[in-house]
Order: structure tokens, then sequence, then C-alpha cells
């Protein structure tokens, strides 16, 4: 169950550990961490993705290390068979980069709330503002897929070898270089041979959720991208190539690829 419904968790409350992993560009001007400490979904703890990345890395939202992952969700009071709920209150959709990064860490149950916290305002659906005391139990144990990750090197060997497709989230004029990237001291352009599905196509605007499973084949096809065949997404940091995931996910059913450094590694000057 890759996504579940805002009337599905308003139901299950109870039953699930929830993180608001909200997370917003600079130039947006906007504080995830205070939006979080005003409104939440009642028993939703903060998870900041800038905070529990890899920060010996000289990139952003680099992947952290197995113990460093492991202790940390202990920290939270996570158990190894808790249904985890993700949702975010952002633009980038940055919850599913905490729902890839669970699932790259091995949990088996992980979903996203499907339209996120604009949907479940929008409904009127019940807020808090009561911070939860972290309640540490059982240590947790962490299975590392390290298949699901790939770096520099593999990315610049495929351009050789094609044995996988290389996708990226960004926006069209990014990928295309018409357009400075956000981030200071980076290139114009994609990766050689790389295709681009912008990770908004997946959702619908009106309700933020994400596009059916037909709709979104009809998305990687028309953008020349087939499914059956292996693929690594990529984008600016790592963030909206995990949208990308998701939206593959439902499609195939199958785990997503993610290439962790994207443009801010590869697109270095």
């Amino acid at each position: 169950m890759n996504l579940v419904t805002t009337e599905w968790l308003e139901k299950n409350l109870d039953s699930v550990k929830i993180f608001d992993a909200s997370w917003h560009m600079p130039s947006s001007r906007r504080d995830a961490k205070k939006e979080y400490r005003e409104k939440h979904i009642k028993g939703a703890m903060f998870w900041d993705v800038d905070e529990h990345s890899d920060k010996d890395s000289p990139f952003p939202h680099m992947m952290s290390n197995s113990d460093y992952w492991r202790k940390m969700l202990w920290s939270f009071g996570i158990q190894n068979e808790d249904h985890i709920i993700v949702y975010d209150y952002s633009d980038t959709y940055s919850s599913c980069r905490l729902w890839f990064v669970l699932k790259y860490f091995g949990h088996k149950k992980v979903s996203v709330l499907d339209g996120g916290m604009k949907k479940w305002l929008k409904e009127n659906r019940p807020t808090s503002n009561e911070v939860y005391k972290l309640n540490p139990k059982n240590k947790y144990n962490v299975n590392e897929n390290t298949e699901l990750i790939k770096n520099k090197s593999q990315i610049d060997e495929n351009i050789k070898t094609l044995s996988f497709q290389t996708v990226d989230a960004r926006s069209r004029e990014r990928f295309e270089g018409k357009v400075d990237e956000p981030r200071p001291g980076l290139k114009k352009g994609c990766i050689v041979g790389s295709k681009n599905i912008p990770f908004k196509e997946c959702i619908n605007p009106e309700t933020n959720t994400f596009k059916t499973k037909d709709e979104l084949n009809v998305i990687f096809d028309k953008n020349g991208v087939d499914v059956s065949k292996p693929i690594v997404f990529t984008c600016g940091s790592g963030m909206t190539a995990c949208v990308l995931g998701m939206a593959y996910s439902i499609i195939s059913g199958k785990n997503a690829v993610v290439y962790d450094g994207s443009w801010s590694e590869y697109g270095k000057k």
C-alpha cells in the first residue's frame, strides 16, 4: 500500500506512526518546522530531511549510513513492525523522499498520505499543535537495500553501456538548460542520454493527489520511458526523483532506484 487516503488515515490515526516530512526550497521563505509546530496531523512527528541526511557529504540530502538510521528511528520510538504514514505540506511532495529512504533501509510497511496536508486541511480534518514526546522502545533493525541507490561512477558507466534508463524529475526548463539552477555552482543541462518527466506531471493540481495508474502509464510512455526496462530516477538533490519513484511503484509494483547525488553532484562546475 504505497498510498493511503485522507479518509483512511483519519480512521486509523491510533494504529499507525506518522511523520511530517515537509521540506521547502530555500527560495520559498517557508519554515517547515515552524509550520509543524503551529499545526500538524494528530500524532505526527517532524522528520527533517536536512537534519537526517549525510552531513559529511558536500551534496544535499545524501543517504545517511545504516547505523545512523537505526539509531535515529529508534530515537523516534519506531518499531520494525510499525505501519508508518508519511505526509508533507510542501510543493515538492517531499514525503516521497522519506518513503523511499524507509524502503531503502528495509522498512516493510510505509505509505504516503495521498494529497498530503493540503488535502487534509481542505477537507477540514482535525489537526493539533501538540509536539509529541518520543518514546524509544526496542532497538530498530535495518536491512539496507543497496541496489536501490546508484552513484556517479555507475551513471557515467551507463552512458556507455545503456543498461538502464535515466529519468530526470526536474522541470523542462532546467532539464533543457534554459534556466539557471537554483543552487549555485551547478552547470545547466542534464545527464547525457537522460529523459525527462517533470514530477508535477504526476500530480493532480486540484487535489494534490497522484494520478491514476493508467494516467501515469500514459505520462511515462509519452516521455519515452519504458517501464518494463530498468530505470534510475534523478533530479536536483534526490528529492523529486522519489516522486517519480512513487509513480513508478504505482505503475509497476516494484521498488524505485534513485541516483542519490543527482544534478547537485553530476552538474557540479
